[in-house]
């Protein structure tokens, strides 16, 4: 998607998820803000920020990163449309979050003096899982083994299409697996080269062999 819109300017589009409560006792109530545009590269917030909420993408992708005191980029996490993020267990954040690509964010913030911990536990706790999938990835496997289940990884989040679309650049996903650039390309060479993959353009590609891959990680 291409649309010159300055970063951080709203759409106006709202959500069907008004302010209105159920009427049930402790039920929690959030406040979601217009569609926020957010260009491909922009920061959506910065470590140390106090937090004004949590995200859901609606269109595009984020990456959550720190940098490292050699100057070194740490990437944690990837986040695709659909899925949220931004929780922290205090006040404030402790990554930067960027843009991947032209990405479209609701925020949505919570009403002060209700409990919201019922509804984001289960966001905590999904993201506490993939962070803890990641670290096994990055601390256990080779670099053959990290790309495969990295794949397979954004295989699953994207309804287990065997074509699927990489928003983020090579230098991004060896930023996430703990690789160079080189060794990305070179793994992702080697596994065109098998059949496994087929590259329909630089960021679009096709799993020919799902279950090979599957078994390379496992």
């Amino acid at each position: 998607m291409h649309a010159l819109v300055r970063s951080g300017v709203p759409f106006e589009i709202l959500s069907d998820a008004t302010s209105n409560s159920s009427g049930a006792a402790g039920s929690a109530i959030t406040r979601p803000l217009p569609v926020s545009f957010f260009a491909a590269g922009s920061g959506i917030y910065a470590q140390g920020e106090k937090v004004g909420g949590h995200y859901q993408i609606e269109f595009g992708a984020v990456r959550v990163y720190r940098l490292l005191s050699d100057g070194r980029r740490q990437i944690t996490a990837f986040h695709l449309a659909g899925e949220s993020f931004g929780f922290e267990a205090d006040y404030t954040h402790h990554f930067f979050a960027e843009a991947i690509v032209a990405t479209g964010l609701r925020t949505f913030r919570p009403t002060a003096g209700v409990d919201m911990s019922r509804e984001l536990l289960p966001l905590a706790l999904r993201g506490m899982v993939r962070a803890q999938e990641h670290l096994l990835v990055v601390g256990r496997q080779n670099a053959v083994e990290r790309i495969a289940a990295f794949l397979i990884d954004m295989t699953d989040r994207q309804g287990e299409l065997t074509q699927i679309e990489l928003p983020m650049s090579r230098q991004d996903i060896g930023d996430y697996l703990g690789l160079t650039i080189e060794t990305v390309s070179r793994v992702l060479s080697r596994l065109r080269d098998k059949g496994i993959l087929k590259f329909h353009s630089l960021r679009t590609l096709e799993i020919s062999k799902p279950e090979t891959l599957r078994s390379i990680c496992e």
